[in-house]
């Protein structure tokens, strides 16, 4: 397995674009008196302290000298796609986990890893003139470690461009002498929970029992206890769902004002509710995230009663978070909405979905009831069309319930004796015949119906009187 990490990706990007700042500390990101936050530090930078997420105005102040560049998003998406086709060429198994990360399944290659890793970091420098550095190991968790423990090092102010390789069966003493906090999972509050039991690095993790783990940490423990020994056996994912879609705001300057901080969160839960849509997911979950002026970040969750992407729906469940979580006058300098638990929309079954086994039999007697149904009354049935529209509806539903129920229900069916001669018209009466529908039995001449309303006609003249209409046929 093989970590390939570009080395400050979006300053090597616009090193590019304008040479003139190689060398030179800058930070690409938002403006420090419009409360912008560092996306990527030069190296030059760093030897200030200069980091990535940190405020801009900390950072001019760490080191007055800054230049602030401000972020060209379209071009880093364009050298990252240019990288990830070079991965791509080498291997099908890539998985990229941001714009300047992506793991490497390199083990059908035949070669050795470093060799891999060399060969590869020698293609994007000389083809893209981009520099990245490379853990290889036997699994994703310790190529990581590996690529964090190359780049660190690098002399300070130096771009890193490492490969550090750990040999299979050599991790537990690769992991043993680094601090606890360098393990996945382990952030500042575990790492102090750690040393308080007097564990401050991987190798003393290791030793502890992980049955004490587990009580002390739950799940959370049992896994830190895995890791510690190097174990992890998640495979390259090439295809990542997202896993929630968000929209935040860091202000412009600190909001105590709720008619403002409300009217923000309405137009991001509108942003996130389009965003739901246009992709054709649905989220099951809302995310409040909200920061005061200190950086606390308290955030919230609700769970949805139904699966949604409706705006309102949204709007609802964040402003019920932000009424939990905001004390009244508090100041805001961030607060953000998401959504979580994304999935398809559920698809209603249909008439003839067939999960199971009996219902594909129960679907195969529908069939059979239908062919039956038009074998025996025509194809025009279905419209209606030769029999009177109630028998046949009758018909067609008495034979459908008797498919759909099941072999223990009988249904009974009209049958269709030959056809007999038709009644002899009495003397004197008007010659009247009753249509007959194709394949059924001669019905009865109908009694009577009531008389119609009379229709204007021309009057009529005694040489030539109205004769009476003769009954009208009634439905059967």
């Amino acid at each position: 397995m093989v970590l390939m990490v570009l080395d400050q990706f979006f300053c090597a990007v616009e090193e590019q674009r304008d040479p003139a700042l190689k060398g030179r500390p800058f930070a690409v990101g938002g403006r420090p008196e419009g409360r912008g936050v560092v996306a990527s530090a030069s190296y030059a930078a760093r030897a200030f302290g200069v980091r990535s997420a940190m405020p801009m105005a900390h950072a001019v102040r760490l080191c007055p000298e800054l230049t602030v560049v401000r972020p060209n998003f379209p071009a880093y998406r364009a050298a990252s796609q240019q990288v990830m086709e070079r991965l791509h060429a080498l291997t099908p198994l890539v998985e990229q986990i941001s714009i300047d990360e992506a793991f490497l399944d390199v083990s059908d290659l035949g070669e050795p890893g470093d060799t891999i890793a060399a060969r590869l970091q020698a293609t994007i420098r000389t083809e893209l003139a981009l520099s990245c550095s490379l853990g290889v190991a036997t699994n994703k968790l310790v190529a990581k470690i590996a690529t964090d423990v190359g780049k660190g090092m690098a002399r300070s102010g130096a771009i890193p461009s490492a490969i550090c390789v750990v040999p299979p069966g050599e991790e537990a003493a690769f992991f043993a002498p680094l601090p606890a906090s360098a393990l996945w999972g382990v952030g500042p509050k575990t790492a102090e929970k750690l040393a308080a039991m007097g564990i401050r690095t991987i190798g003393d993790l290791a030793a502890w029992p992980p049955d004490d783990l587990a009580r002390r940490f739950g799940q959370h423990g049992e896994d830190l206890a895995r890791r510690a020994r190097g174990v992890d056996d998640r495979p390259i994912v090439t295809e990542r769902a997202a896993k929630s879609i968000s929209q935040e705001t860091t202000l412009a300057h600190d909001v105590r004002d709720r008619v403002h901080l409300e009217q923000t969160l309405r137009g991001q839960a509108a942003e996130v509710a389009a965003k739901l849509q246009r992709k054709g997911v649905l989220g099951t979950a809302v995310k409040l995230k909200i920061r005061w002026p200190d950086f606390t970040t308290p955030t919230r969750q609700l769970t949805l009663p139904r699966p949604t992407d409706e705006v309102d729906v949204i709007v609802e469940a964040a402003l019920r978070l932000f009424q939990q979580v905001w004390p009244e006058g508090q100041p805001v300098r961030l607060i953000g909405v998401g959504v979580s638990g994304l999935g398809a929309p559920p698809r209603q079954l249909s008439l003839w979905d067939t999960p199971t086994p009996e219902e594909q039999a129960r679907q195969a007697k529908v069939q059979a009831a239908l062919a039956a149904i038009r074998a025996r009354f025509g194809q025009d049935l279905m419209k209606g069309d030769g029999m009177p529209r109630r028998l046949s509806l009758a018909l067609i539903v008495a034979l459908l319930l008797g498919a759909c129920a099941g072999p223990s229900a009988q249904v009974a069916t009209p049958s269709a004796p030959p056809p007999s001669a038709a009644p002899a018209t009495p003397a004197g009466a008007p010659a009247t015949t009753t249509p007959q529908p194709r394949g059924c039995p001669p019905t009865p001449r109908p009694p009577p119906a009531p008389p119609e309303r009379a229709r204007p006609t021309r009057a009529p003249t005694a040489r030539s009187p109205r004769r009476a209409a003769p009954p009208s046929r009634a439905a059967t």
